[in-house]
């Protein structure tokens, strides 16, 4: 049942303890600031950590998206325990001002992502994420679609080279490639610790003195292209920017540099920030739109040491915000830094 805007608001919080602490959690709450009656819409709800503690904090109303149907039926107990005030709604983020304008949240007061694979994810080994564990090579959030294996079995080896180094920045790319299209002529690949055993080899072995595994970034890059997730975080800006009223505040953890830099490029050229001029050329400037957005902090917020000892995987995660401003919403082609 949706709640309504005219409703109360809801069951009493209950004191139970998440089983999931996300990253950057005290950061996402003092930054969403979320208060009692407020509208807010969790696009990346995993397992729910961050809809739990909104939750907690306020007597608010949250919408959870996410494209994972095994998230979704996870997350039950929690919309019994928080009933009527969460609604989990099967979605990719890239449309949550649609499933807020559907759902009663629209315009809302914030909005969260949490950009990535979630950590229930990596840790179920027949999803395929993670070359850790033995699985079928899969990595689709959603179940649908091109699944890895038939990336590394069907693409050619100029098409698996492009993709490593623009979505893995895999400086050894091609010979990745190579390796992968050599191993697939004898036999197609079907389980991550055999393409990670693979990748391995093509990059001369596992070094002691490297702290990450040398399938890190192949595994990165293929599963950013089996998801689009690069092209959905664009669009869920977008989308942001259309739902939240003004003052609503858009809360953004990535957890690699081609996450952050398209937040960070989105924030600047909606904040009216363009890029920085020289003698040569002058400062631009986007004169047809107002800002649309007011930067929160100009650094991202990283994890401090504490978190790190307890979450290890929060070490890459930056956290960027904004405030929504009165201006219209910009057309999605507009001078967005890559986000349109």
């Amino acid at each position: 049942m949706t709640p309504r805007r005219d409703q109360p608001a809801g069951a009493k919080r209950r004191d139970v303890r998440s089983r999931h602490i996300p990253v950057l959690l005290s950061g996402v709450l003092d930054t969403l600031r979320p208060e009692d009656g407020a509208w807010i819409i969790d696009g990346t709800f995993g397992a729910g950590g961050y809809s739990r503690a909104i939750l907690e904090a306020a007597e608010c109303s949250v919408l959870g998206l996410d494209r994972d149907p095994t998230a979704l039926a996870a997350g039950a107990p929690l919309v019994e325990e928080f009933a009527p005030r969460l609604i989990l709604v099967e979605s990719t983020f890239g449309l949550l001002d649609e499933v807020a304008a559907r759902e009663g949240f629209a315009p809302a007061d914030g909005v969260v992502l949490d950009i990535g694979v979630s950590s229930m994810q990596l840790d179920e080994a027949g999803r395929g994420f993670s070359f850790q564990a033995d699985g079928p090579l899969d990595m689709r959030m959603s179940r649908s679609g091109l699944s890895a294996a038939d990336v590394v079995n069907m693409f050619d080896e100029g098409e698996i080279a492009d993709i490593l180094y623009e979505l893995g920045e895999e400086r050894r790319s091609r010979a990745v490639a190579r390796a992968i299209v050599k191993r697939r002529g004898v036999q197609p690949f079907g389980r991550t610790l055999d393409l990670a055993e693979v990748v391995t080899r093509a990059l001369g072995g596992r070094r002691q003195d490297k702290k990450s595994h040398p399938a890190t970034r192949t595994f990165q890059a293929l599963r950013i292209f089996v998801n689009d997730e690069l092209g959905e975080l664009k669009r869920g800006l977008v989308a942001a920017e259309r739902v939240l009223k003004p003052g609503g505040r858009l809360v953004v953890v990535t957890f690699h540099s081609l996450e952050d830099r398209i937040v960070k490029r989105f924030f600047s050229g909606r904040s009216g920030i363009g890029p920085k001029g020289s003698r040569h050329l002058p400062e631009i400037s986007n004169q047809f739109y107002e800002p649309s957005f007011q930067i929160v902090n100009r650094r991202p917020l990283t994890s401090e040491k504490g978190e790190l000892d307890v979450n290890p995987r929060a070490r890459s995660a930056r956290l960027r915000a904004a405030i929504r401003t009165a201006a219209p919403a910009w057309a999605n082609d507009a001078g967005s830094g890559g986000a349109g």
